[in-house]
């Protein structure tokens, strides 16, 4: 008798099981809509776009809790990324990449080709060189595509790169990760995309700061779009009002760490 009910109990822990397999998948699947998720990574950056069984990953955050924020938005049968882009070498943007690369299959790695000293980016190099995944370094005008979803490249300007390198690498060369060297802040080198998907646009902006937003008003490219993605999570040298004004977008986001020590985001921010 104790035998029986122990197969009983062992039977039917093995149909929860199934049962709870197959509710996870079924909320898992993907629908024809497109998703925008502001990753939970404290202070830092990580946006995941989904479309149908495409994703495309724009930074990592500075550690791996985006690995949590993946597990939840991407099925677990789903081992691939197919684009991840890093808007600028800055460990608050890339360091939960070094995760990302670890535990999925990156197809197409856009990054903007300046350099970083910091020893965690000679990881993530080292690890985007021996995964074979396809570099991209971008530049305004580019459009890259994803099934339906559009991206087109805003920034950074050809001309501005080849004004502000310092150093270039002499083993290395366009497409390579950190192939150049600059003195200017890596923020103003932020890979800025707007994203079309049908009649939805949105921008996302990195870190530049007012600078950079006046060039590339002066680039008279931009259009009014939906979304916007905060620059710089929302500091008081991030989103200008000319900058606003020209996107006129009704839905923005900020990633930013709880009680961080930087005071942000500043309260212009919230206001514009």
């Amino acid at each position: 008798m104790k035998d029986s009910i122990k197969r009983l109990k062992y039977l039917l822990s093995v149909f929860a099981l199934v049962i709870a397999l197959i509710i996870l998948a079924l909320n898992n699947l993907p629908d024809d809509k497109l998703h925008i998720i502001s990753c939970n990574v404290g202070q830092g950056d990580a946006t995941l776009i989904v479309y149908n069984n495409n994703q495309i990953l724009i930074d990592g955050g500075p550690n791996s809790s985006v690995i949590d924020c993946l597990s939840r938005h991407i099925p677990f049968w789903d081992r691939t990324i197919e684009m991840v882009i890093m808007t600028h070498p800055q460990s608050d943007h890339y360091t939960g990449l070094i995760d990302v690369f670890n535990n999925y299959d990156v197809k197409i790695f856009v990054a903007d080709g300046l350099d970083s000293s910091n020893q965690s980016y000679r990881v993530l190099e080292n690890l985007v060189r021996g995964t074979g995944s396809r570099v991209l370094n971008p530049y305004t005008g580019m459009v890259l595509r994803l099934d339906l979803i559009y991206l087109d490249i805003v920034w950074p300007n050809r001309g501005f790169v080849s004004n502000e390198v310092a150093y270039i690498l002499p083993s290395k060369r366009e497409n390579d990760l950190g192939y150049y060297t600059s003195k200017l802040d890596p923020n103003e080198f932020s890979v800025v995309a707007i994203l079309s998907f049908k009649d939805f646009r949105g921008i996302f902006t990195g870190d530049i700061g007012p600078g950079t937003e006046e060039n590339i008003l002066a680039e008279n490219i931009l259009k009014p779009v939906n979304y916007i993605k905060i620059p710089h999570h929302g500091s008081k040298n991030g989103l200008t009002e000319d900058f606003l004004k020209v996107l006129q977008p009704q839905l923005a986001t900020i990633s930013v760490g709880k009680n961080n020590s930087y005071g942000i985001p500043a309260p212009r921010s919230l206001i514009c």
